[in-house]
């Protein structure tokens, strides 16, 4: 199975490219109310017990192997310290420490924890630590691993030991009062940054950017049916189709930490957190996150939080011109400033209380849920019905042109076959190639192809020939009880006609068969 749907997933891939369409014009910004204060939100008070920080091995601060330059493009008013440090498993990582050549002495640091992406370089987020050494940090960005670390493989507890080895290092910096270190996390960051912090005291505090509290399935499956409403598309697709593909994804092991639980990490979390979300996050449910996140940090006893929105922002508090789906290299306005000003207040004993500021997000489909597949929907199962249909709806003219080949005699001629044979092959091939497309292309604005009202027609081509099979089956069915076949002719179609009554249960399942 794990070598079959990577093929499935890489071959759908091209199709996402060959389907998708220009990217949309920009629409205007709309208003919205003010976030309700942290009051409102549901909160129970609990304590769980003390972490003990961990011990780690670090080469800190001191020349390591030959890595990488330091990043292309700093400014020329900071300065780049160039570090190598052990990672998880003694993997070895390259950064860059930038800071301001007059920043004071006993400054503080943070550490920036990058998003999804396999190896993605420090440049990534060079825009960030520009922004944050200009308000006095020293930051320390580095490149991320891609040892261990894939769409189909990856583990946030190791991305954590990642990001403790980058703390230890920065805390060991000329300059850098090293119980002022603190980390920033990005998206995935999110996940990875209050593992970290729940794992070492080290971490004076934790910053996080279009974080999610939900499950990484729950908020992948949301943020692609959420693209596919966008661009216009209802149904069965969206309802049914696009969920159901993502559980029996992750059954099969191609998801990596699907059901991955944040908020027992987050209740084991002490430290001061800051919060951020731009109105148009279009990849983290913006409405929802922030209250489960603040009843998991109480839970933990953790008031010190603060969560502030962003207008005109997305998922990275980037400025967007069309809603979150184009970013800019802009931060948002006042962005960096709030950072600096409220690091500076965590490490001063002074961070603010259950703080929550700034315009009410935007979030237009609440999250749904994704839970583990049955044993007759998982992987293993759906493995077995697609090698049953390989085998009836192929079978049939398989078997044809061997008796030509071999100059025997035709069996009777009955059309109805045949439609079952050719549109069971072609709904069960087309469907999973154009689900995958779909699910590649998605996530801000599917790119689901032409429509028709809010169903794409290839999607529509798709259920037309599987009522048309349906349809056949039956008529293959009649014909084959009421003619008078020989023997090798009645297995033949039994075959076939077997295969059309699983392909029923099965189109039903992935919405084939529905409005």
């Amino acid at each position: 199975m794990k070598r079959i749907l990577p093929a499935l997933a890489a071959a759908s891939a091209a199709l996402a490219v060959l389907i998708a369409p220009a990217p949309p014009p920009a629409s205007a910004a709309s208003s919205a109310p003010a976030t309700p204060p942290a009051s409102a939100w549901p909160v129970s008070a609990g304590s769980v017990r003390p972490v003990a920080p961990a011990a780690f091995t670090r080469t800190a601060g001191q020349p390591g192997p030959p890595g990488p330059p330091g990043p292309p493009g700093l400014p020329g008013d900071l300065a780049s310290t160039e570090v190598s440090f052990r990672g998880a498993g003694g993997l070895t990582l390259h950064g860059s420490v930038i800071s301001r050549p007059d920043a004071p002495a006993g400054r503080p640091g943070i550490v920036l924890v990058h998003g999804a992406g396999t190896g993605t370089p420090r440049q990534k987020l060079l825009a960030e630590a520009v922004a944050f050494a200009r308000q006095g940090l020293s930051v320390l960005v580095y490149d991320k691993r891609s040892e261990g670390y894939s769409m189909f493989e990856r583990s946030y507890a190791t991305l954590a030991e990642d990001a403790l080895g980058a703390v230890a290092t920065l805390r060991r910096q000329a300059g850098v009062d090293p119980g002022k270190v603190g980390v920033w996390g990005l998206s995935e960051g999110g996940w990875v940054a209050p593992i970290a912090a729940s794992r070492s005291r080290d971490i004076a505090f934790v910053v996080l950017v279009g974080a999610n509290a939900l499950s990484p399935l729950r908020q992948q499956a949301w943020a692609v049916a959420a693209g596919l409403r966008r661009a216009g598309v209802g149904g069965s697709l969206v309802e049914r189709a696009e969920p159901n593909l993502y559980r029996v994804i992750a059954d099969g092991g191609l998801f990596p930490e699907p059901f991955f639980d944040p908020e027992p990490v987050l209740a084991r979390v002490r430290q001061p957190v800051l919060g951020i979300w731009g109105v148009h996050d279009l990849l983290t449910p913006p409405r929802e996150t922030p209250p489960i996140l603040a009843e998991a940090l109480e839970k933990g006893g953790n008031r010190r939080y603060a969560f502030r929105f962003f207008p005109g922002a997305d998922h990275a508090a980037h400025l967007t011109p069309d809603g979150g789906v184009t970013r800019l290299p802009d931060l948002a306005p006042g962005y960096a400033e709030l950072v600096g000003t409220w690091v500076g207040q965590a490490t001063s004993g002074r961070a603010p209380v259950a703080q929550v500021s700034g315009p009410a997000p935007e979030q237009a489909s609440d999250t749904f849920g994704v839970p583990p597949t049955a044993w007759w929907e998982s992987a293993g199962a759906q493995l077995a019905v697609l090698v049953l249909f390989l085998v009836a709806f192929a079978g049939y003219p398989v078997t044809a042109l061997v008796r030509r080949l071999r100059r025997r005699p035709a069996g009777p001629v009955v059309k109805a076959a045949r439609l079952v044979s050719a549109g069971g092959l072609a709904v069960t091939a087309g469907g999973f190639a154009y689900l995958f497309a779909v699910v590649m292309s998605g996530g801000k604005l599917a790119s689901p192809g032409p429509l028709a009202g809010d169903r794409p027609l290839i999607w529509l081509a798709l259920q037309a020939l599987a009522v048309t099979t349906v349809v056949a089956t039956v008529l293959t069915a009649l014909r084959r009880r009421r003619a008078a076949l020989p023997r090798g002719e009645r297995t033949r179609l039994g075959l076939l006609i077997a295969g059309g009554a699983v392909f029923v249960p099965w189109a039903l399942y992935w919405g084939l068969l529905l409005p």
